[in-house]
């Protein structure tokens, strides 16, 4: 089946937290989230107005490890912030996740490197190749 026809089933867009949906420099605490990139965020908004389902990905609500149970409280204090800035940019709160499924359609992540399918090869450029700063200068 071809990549075009699997975007058309419905699934989720995985969009990441920092560094590609908030600006973000260095870790600054759970309840800091940077200011929004303007790009990505109308690109959401976009998605949303067109009815598709877009998760904010995010490490940050990964559960901690030995922590004492404490009935989810934790991961409420990171995703409180999170919510904040959904609504303020949004208008609604968008489901946070760290999980993939098998629903997952696109992750747009500042981190990710795309492989084609079934062959182990990358298939794009991505930010940490040589030749960054001037492909951004060229952009």
């Amino acid at each position: 089946m071809s990549r075009d026809k699997d975007k058309s089933k419905s699934g989720w867009i995985g969009v990441d937290l920092d560094g590609t949906l908030a600006y973000y420099d260095k870790w600054r605490g759970i309840e800091h989230v940077g200011d929004p990139i303007k790009l990505m965020c109308d690109r959401v908004r976009g998605w949303l107005t067109e009815g598709k389902e877009v998760k904010i990905f995010t490490a940050r609500v990964t559960k901690p490890k030995n922590t004492i149970r404490d009935g989810g409280a934790q991961i409420r204090a990171v995703k409180a912030p999170i919510e904040a800035f959904c609504v303020k940019e949004f208008g609604v709160v968008l489901e946070i996740t760290n999980v993939k499924d098998f629903q997952l359609i696109e992750l747009w992540d500042d981190r990710a490197v795309q492989v084609a399918r079934n062959t182990g090869k990358k298939e794009i450029w991505n930010a940490w190749d040589e030749g960054y700063e001037k492909a951004l200068k060229d952009y």
